[in-house]
């Protein structure tokens, strides 16, 4: 079997040429223009980066990609679903606002900004995952279900539960709903705080397996009957509903795989990297930690795990910037083993290659 084709260009720029003309030309190369764009709605999935931390890609990068694909005759909007945990990004109309306050909007980017998931997080289509060990089937936002087309347009960078964030994690973490993160993250039903419920009942008609009830005017969730859809934390305005009870780092990398598959499985899909900012955690913190290697580039290509890969050697052959979380760490060969010790970066494209998502044997090909 040939080799997966990633393309890479460096973060270098002559004299009239920007690093947006070097996306352009980076994504073209490798390829973006044979899918068949013609009147077709586009998800361009991206993360619009938690308020406060500064390490999320600039708006700048999806406008270059938008404007491609506008002009190859496509629809495209940038999208993301709610997040499980409590912060500004947890509903519609906060995660908005959290886009719109990092520079995120029609009039910086081109394209609409859609919350995939809906208001509450709870607007999620069931996907069959072919091949899946884990799961048998993904919860996905309904809005990147019901698009034609999916690009990942990520910034590559530690995480401390799976070790690294790149294309996977942006499509599998990224385009599960709330109960779809839920699933990934944790087997066990979810919990009522009975300190934050105010036993206004409204988790009680989200739940279709009679799960619910209440004594002394809270909420009490049944474990026998929940079947952990996670659809009552999405549902509850106060926050008082929460799963504790989380996977192993492996398990949660096992899940997310799948639900990648999930997302892409049966339509076109593109993915392009950004490596620079590396910050040792997610873009979800609302701060973000002094980058642990220099900048290193951009890559693109039409196979998820062959991108991760090749993104994760070229951050393994950096060098590691003085005074940083990395540096401060008992290094090893393995950057991201070295920040996160109890996670394993390594099961995510194990698996990938295992269920038939793609191939960690790629080549490189470099673009000036």
């Amino acid at each position: 079997m040939d080799k997966a084709k990633v393309y890479f260009t460096d973060m270098r720029c002559t004299v009239g040429v920007s690093l947006l003309d070097k996306l352009d030309r980076l994504i073209r190369r490798a390829g973006i223009d044979t899918i068949d764009f013609s009147n077709r709605y586009t998800a361009i999935k991206i993360h619009f980066g938690e308020p406060g931390n500064l390490s999320f890609l600039r708006p700048n990068f999806a406008k270059t990609v938008a404007d491609r694909i506008k002009l190859l005759g496509g629809k495209p909007f940038l999208t993301d679903c709610g997040t499980l945990y409590v912060g500004r990004r947890n509903n519609a109309l906060v995660h908005l606002d959290a886009a719109m306050e990092n520079g995120y909007s029609p009039f910086s980017t081109g394209c609409q900004n859609i919350i995939a998931d809906g208001l509450k997080g709870t607007d999620d289509i069931e996907v069959p995952i072919i091949g899946g060990e884990y799961l048998k089937s993904a919860l996905i936002g309904r809005a990147i279900m019901d698009a034609d087309i999916i690009i990942s347009l990520n910034h590559f960078k530690g995480h401390e539960c799976t070790g690294f964030g790149g294309a996977i994690k942006n499509l599998g973490m990224g385009c599960g709903s709330r109960a779809g993160k839920m699933a990934m993250h944790s087997d066990a039903s979810p919990q009522v705080n009975p300190e934050l419920c105010l036993g206004c009942r409204v988790c009680i008609r989200s739940c279709a397996h009679d799960a619910i009830d209440y004594h002394e005017g809270k909420a009490h969730i049944n474990g026998d009957k929940c079947v952990g859809c996670g659809r009552c934390i999405g549902s509850c305005n106060f926050d008082a509903i929460s799963n504790e009870d989380f996977n192993s780092n492996n398990k949660l990398n096992y899940k997310m795989v799948e639900y990648t598959k999930a997302v892409v499985d049966g339509r076109p899909h593109f993915h392009i990297s950004i490596v620079n900012q590396v910050s040792p955690y997610c873009d979800c913190h609302s701060e973000n930690d002094a980058a642990v290697v220099p900048d290193i580039g951009m890559f693109a290509g039409f196979d998820p795990v062959a991108v991760d890969k090749a993104c994760i050697d070229a951050v393994n052959a950096a060098p590691v910037v003085g005074g940083t979380l990395l540096d401060e760490a008992v290094r090893g060969n393995d950057h991201f083993s070295s920040i996160h010790p109890a996670t394993d970066w390594r099961t995510q494209i194990a698996h990938a290659e295992k269920i038939g998502l793609g191939s960690s044997e790629y080549e490189l090909i470099t673009i000036k």
